[in-house]
């Protein structure tokens, strides 16, 4: 079976260089299933987001993001989002980075998923802050998850997977405690206390393997909101092997519930993680767009 020709976008950096040597040998595999697509390759960050707008208006529907989670993100906002139902674009991922997050809520060999054209409508979060809009299919983390993100990016990219662990150990010093003012599905009341982290997934994972969001799921038309009170350094440590499986969420202090918006009142810019990329915004709201895309699945 031939499928529609594709876009498949290579960023050869991810995974500290290793998709750039196994890209070639990945997208020779999926040749020979029998899946066309032409090859565009990143050069630098934000690369992607400008070829995938560029092909997108010039009719092109398809894209595989290969790479990590970063290059998925790109590959997400490079999308127009505000069309009509006949613009809606079908994505599939080839896990060649660093964490590969969003892949794990679906089952099944990636090769096989894509060659077989099987899709399923996925979610999509739109972020939006003072100076425009981001979106998200992984999740949106503000507080400590953030801070583990920009410290595992610019320190301990070299250790894979193990760079996440490296990066929370790293930020337990600065005593991570943060007072972000939200209100959920039009609440009258702000929600105002402090936290240690506010997590708002539309899949389960982070960081690789982190079990960030245990009740997340992909399609269902909502965020999985979790919110972890403060924590002193000790029960952040001990809680941490928790993160691997989701059982941190039924400890004290945690909490969680589908939403389906969530309005802010920040006073300037925050750190936040989007699909591992570690931005600072000045939020707004974020807001679920139910099965907006199609992911090869």
């Amino acid at each position: 079976m031939t499928l529609p020709v594709a876009l498949a976008v290579v960023n050869p950096h991810a995974g500290g260089g290793r998709c750039g040597r196994k890209a070639d040998e990945a997208l020779a595999r999926l040749r020979k299933a029998g899946v066309a697509f032409e090859v565009a390759r990143t050069e630098r960050p934000g690369h992607a987001v400008e070829i995938v707008r560029e092909a997108y208006g010039r009719g092109v529907r398809r894209f595989l993001s290969v790479g990590g989670d970063g290059t998925g993100f790109e590959v997400v906002n490079g999308l127009r989002w505000e069309g009509s139902e006949g613009d809606r674009a079908t994505l599939g991922f080839l896990p060649l980075g660093t964490g590969n997050s969003f892949l794990r809520d679906f089952e099944g060999d990636p090769f096989e998923r894509i060659a077989s054209g099987r899709t399923r409508p996925c979610d999509v979060v739109r972020v939006r802050h003072a100076g425009g809009d981001v979106y998200s299919i992984n999740l949106v983390a503000l507080g400590f998850p953030a801070d583990v993100g920009e410290a595992t990016n610019r320190r301990f990219k070299w250790a894979g997977p193990m760079g996440y662990v490296l990066g929370v150990l790293s930020c337990l010093a600065r005593r991570p405690r943060h007072v972000l003012p939200l209100r959920a599905d039009g609440a009258e009341a702000w929600e105002r206390d402090p936290c240690l982290m506010l997590v708002f997934a539309n899949s389960r994972f982070t960081g690789g393997k982190m079990m960030i969001a245990p009740d997340a799921r992909p399609d269902d038309g909502l965020m999985e909101f979790v919110r972890l009170g403060p924590l002193g350094r000790l029960s952040i440590v001990r809680r941490l092997p928790r993160l691997f499986d989701g059982t941190y969420v039924r400890l004290p202090g945690a909490s969680r519930r589908g939403v389906h918006r969530v309005d802010f009142d920040l006073p300037g810019p925050v750190g936040v993680m989007i699909d591992g990329e570690v931005l600072h915004l000045h939020c707004r709201s974020l807001e679920v767009l139910p099965g907006r895309v199609d992911v090869l699945a």
